[in-house]
This record gives C-alpha cells, sequence and structure tokens, in this order.
C-alpha cells in the first residue's frame, strides 16, 4: 500500500469502486514503490515455496506477483481476478502453459469444482470483501480433503490507524473502498467452515522499526 500524503492540499482523496480502481492502478501498480506489495511475495514464498500440488487457485493474482511462484510448485494453476486490465499485466510477465487466468468475481460462487484444489491462496484480497465468510465457504468447497487455505492480508493493526489501499493517479490519492476484518475474524470464519488452523504469523518489512506489523499470514487445512 502507498502511505497517504499528509498535509498536500493540492492532492484530492476520493473513493472508486474497487474493480475501477485496480482497472486505474494496474498501469503503475508494479513500477510504484509499495512495502507491502513486495512484503506480501516474500511471505507467500517463505510460506508455500516447500509445498507440491495438483491444482493451486489463487484468488486475487493482480498483476502476477505471486503467480510465478506458485507455477513452480504446482501442476496447474487457476490465476483468478476480477480486473481484466491486471490479468493483462500478469500475462506479458507469465511464459508458463500451466497457468490458466480467468476474470471472475469471488464474491460470487467460484467457476470451480467441487474438491477440485489442493490449495487456495488469498493475497491482499480480504479487505475489500465485506463478507469474509463467503470466501471461506467456497474455499472449503472447492479444496481437496487435506487441502490449505493460505491467507496473507494487511494487518487490522495497520487498518486500526487509517492504513487503506490507495495509489495517485494526476495529483489525485484515490483511496480503494475497504473493510476492517479483526484476527478473530479469520479464525472464527475459518472455524464455522470446518477448517483446521495450522498457523499464524505477522510480518514487518525491513523499514518498519517501532511499527505495528504490516501483514498476517494464516494457514487453515481442510
Amino acid at each position: 500500500m502507498i502511505p497517504f500524503y499528509k498535509g498536500l492540499a493540492a492532492i484530492l482523496r476520493f473513493h472508486m469502486s474497487v474493480q475501477a480502481a485496480y482497472d486505474n492502478w494496474s498501469a503503475t501498480y508494479d513500477a510504484e514503490e509499495n512495502l507491502t506489495r513486495d512484503l506480501d511475495q516474500v511471505v507467500t514464498r517463505k510460506t508455500l515455496m516447500g509445498l507440491r500440488c495438483k491444482s493451486v487457485v489463487e484468488i486475487g493474482c493482480g498483476t502476477g506477483k505471486n503467480t510465478l511462484l506458485l507455477s513452480q510448485i504446482a501442476e496447474k494453476v487457476y490465476a483468478i481476478d476480477f480486473s481484466v486490465y491486471m490479468i493483462e499485466k500478469a500475462k506479458e510477465k507469465m511464459a508458463s502453459e500451466n497457468v490458466i487466468f480467468l476474470t471472475e468475481d469471488v464474491t460470487k460462487q467460484w467457476n470451480c469444482s467441487n474438491e477440485s484444489a489442493d490449495l487456495i491462496t488469498c493475497n491482499l484480497v480480504l479487505e475489500h470483501i465485506e463478507n469474509i465468510s463467503f470466501i471461506f465457504s467456497e474455499a472449503f468447497r472447492v479444496l481437496v480433503k487435506g487441502g490449505y487455505f493460505f491467507i496473507c492480508e494487511l494487518h487490522p493493526y495497520r487498518q486500526y490507524r487509517g492504513t487503506q489501499a490507495n495509489f495517485q493517479r494526476n495529483q489525485e490519492v484515490i483511496k480503494i473502498p475497504a473493510f476492517v476484518h479483526h484476527i478473530s475474524d479469520f479464525f472464527n470464519s475459518a472455524k464455522n467452515h470446518g477448517f483446521l488452523f495450522e498457523d499464524f504469523k505477522e510480518w514487518w518489512h525491513e523499514q518498519d522499526h517501532n511499527k505495528p506489523p504490516r501483514l498476517a499470514s494464516l494457514l487453515f487445512k481442510k
């Protein structure tokens, strides 16, 4: 996430829809400094690199920052995002034949068969979804028994202090709609849908000295 620009009266702040914002952001998403994006990539690699999977569903693939890693640990990756422009950027990076990109809205029933994936990943997505219970429900449906659901999100401690996904465009700061989900919300949703708890970690970027954790990662098992 790009920090808020404080004290610059010339820079306006406004909301646009999540999809429109990410469509707009796609042009510069990879080029801009973004410590949260970079840390998420590190966390995902550290957590999942040792796994070997037949099928992975990546929720919110964006411009593909984690898709390459997933293509290396899985026979097939279904990379899903609701921004066609983000997916186009991801396709420019990916030469892997085992990646299938899909444009879908994950707040509606996923176009995935029951018990068809060994791993589902969800990175920096749930802050933009009000009803995370539905996401857990669909993840449980799609995972095989013994499959993993990996989540990496902006830590709610940051949200409590007002941090929100945003980017600058034409001297305007565009704030992307977000919802605060407490750590207990993740655990309760997982428990309510039958998941078993595997791991929870808090993460700091190297520039986050004496600051609250930037990210929280959770791993659940069906």
